[in-house]
């Protein structure tokens, strides 16, 4: 049996988390155009994605409960950072700014990465990993397409980068050792909490908390809004978060947020699918200095993304270029 690189392997799983990722906008999008508000909407999918891997979880643990402990801060942190806190900093951010500048904002994680690595180490980063983030970003303003839409709000901004220090610490936490605590536990511990500090901040009357029962339009009939709901926290949500936790354990905080940019390219193409949005050339070239990006960053062999001290940690996840783009982290 040949070996398979790990790298190589992380790759493949990262290119599975982007595309489940990938799939919550579209499938969202109905349950918020029927009343649901982004934080009941959000609450409810990391908590089934939760529930989904729990079972998974619990035999991945096995009674190694020593394990959970020991990871309790990096549980914390995927719950408190990367599930509920980047994801309401993001909701927050776009209801004063345009939804297309909030995910081009928070997706300059990666860039992120590099400059504190740069910061830290006092080492310029090689010249392929600065031409890589160059390329990534500029096929990620032509796959968003910001538009003009006059002057930007001061504090949706500093939220916006806010929520980019979200995502980039997401990566950061998922990549850190994982002292015996499997993907699977940390991906559903970290829902599961996440879930409950949104669902207090939804008590808190700090964001609306709105449901609907109501069929929702999907594949051009009524559906039942449990449908799209279940999908995303299935697909999106319980496969997407061990998928991605496992790939940035394989290759490293830098590499797996590069690779996480194929996420906005992965939502574009559902919009297009099933919601009937424009898919321009211009979003299809974005989407292919996207890849050429991450190509560049993969050419360099480490990855120095972040320093290895606790600090940041998560994210994300799920967007376009539009409001049907809503993510979800």
């Amino acid at each position: 049996m040949p070996h398979r690189h790990p790298t190589s392997l992380g790759l493949l799983i990262a290119v599975v988390a982007a595309a489940t990722f990938g799939m919550s906008g579209a499938f969202i999008k109905p349950l918020l155009e029927s009343g649901w508000s982004p934080v009941a909407a959000v609450t409810a999918r990391a908590a089934i994605g939760g529930l989904v891997l729990l079972p998974f979880a619990l035999i991945a643990v096995r009674g190694r409960w020593s394990a959970v402990w020991r990871g309790r801060w990096r549980l914390l942190g995927m719950a408190l950072v990367g599930v509920a806190g980047t994801q309401v900093l993001y909701f927050a951010a776009i209801q004063r700014i345009p939804v297309s500048t909030g995910i081009l904002v928070e997706y300059l994680a990666p860039v992120l990465l590099v400059a504190v690595a740069w910061a830290h180490t006092r080492r310029a980063p090689r010249a392929v990993v600065l031409a890589g983030s160059a390329v990534a970003v500029a096929g990620l303003v032509l796959v968003v397409s910001p538009g003009g839409g006059g002057a930007l709000d001061p504090l949706g901004l500093v939220l916006a980068v806010l929520a980019m220090g979200g995502c980039a610490a997401f990566y950061v936490i998922a990549a850190r050792p994982s002292e015996d605590l499997p993907p699977v536990a940390l991906a559903s511990g970290g829902l599961l909490l996440g879930a409950l500090a949104l669902a207090v901040v939804g008590a808190t009357g700090l964001l609306p908390v709105t449901v609907s029962f109501a069929d929702v339009p999907l594949f051009g009939q009524p559906t039942a809004w449990w449908v799209p709901l279940a999908v995303v926290g299935v697909f999106a949500t319980a496969i997407a978060y061990a998928a991605s936790i496992t790939a940035t354990e394989l290759l490293g905080s830098r590499l797996a947020s590069f690779t996480g940019l194929l996420e906005v390219v992965a939502a574009t193409l559902y919009a297009w699918l099933l919601l009937g949005e424009r898919l321009s050339l211009l979003q299809l070239l974005g989407g292919l200095l996207i890849l050429g990006g991450i190509a560049l960053v993969r050419a360099d062999s480490g990855d120095a993304a972040v320093p290895t001290t606790p600090v940041r940690t998560t994210r994300v996840r799920t967007r376009t270029r539009s409001d049907s783009t809503l993510p979800l982290g």
